[in-house]
């Protein structure tokens, strides 16, 4: 009798805990299913401004462009470039920018006439600015 005790207690928790363990089982998809996706944010768009400090110059007269840069880590290199006939050629003149954002490059050109600029940082470019080398 003792026996038979034993092994009807251990068939109730053994059936107990099956069906505990199935309904689990078949609870969990149903949860996967109903839970709302998480979506990461996507990152802001790196942007340039571009400005420069005179619209005309003398050959080799420096001058300054002055933007802010969004999205661009700080201490990150922008660089001028300048159009050349269809290319764009990137000039020795770089700077790195600030905290803020902001940066300040100074150019020197020799090209006379009117010289269109941009200010580059990886594949984010500025608007074209223009000044005239006379």
């Amino acid at each position: 009798m003792n026996r038979a005790l034993r092994y009807a207690t251990v068939g109730a928790i053994a059936v107990s805990l099956l069906a505990g363990g199935s309904a689990a089982a078949f609870a969990a998809p149903q949860d996967l299913h109903t839970a709302k996706p998480v979506v990461a944010a996507a990152p802001a768009a790196a942007s340039l401004t571009a400005k420069a400090s005179v619209n005309s110059v003398k050959a080799w007269q420096e001058f300054r462009i002055s933007g802010v840069a969004k999205g661009i880590k700080a201490g990150s290199n922008v660089t001028v470039q300048q159009k050349q006939g269809k290319k764009w050629v990137s000039l020795p003149a770089k700077a790195p920018v600030n905290k803020s954002g902001a940066y300040s490059v100074r150019v020197k050109l020799g090209i006379k006439g009117a010289n269109q600029l941009r200010i580059a940082a990886g594949s984010t470019v500025s608007p074209v600015v223009a000044v005239t080398v006379r």
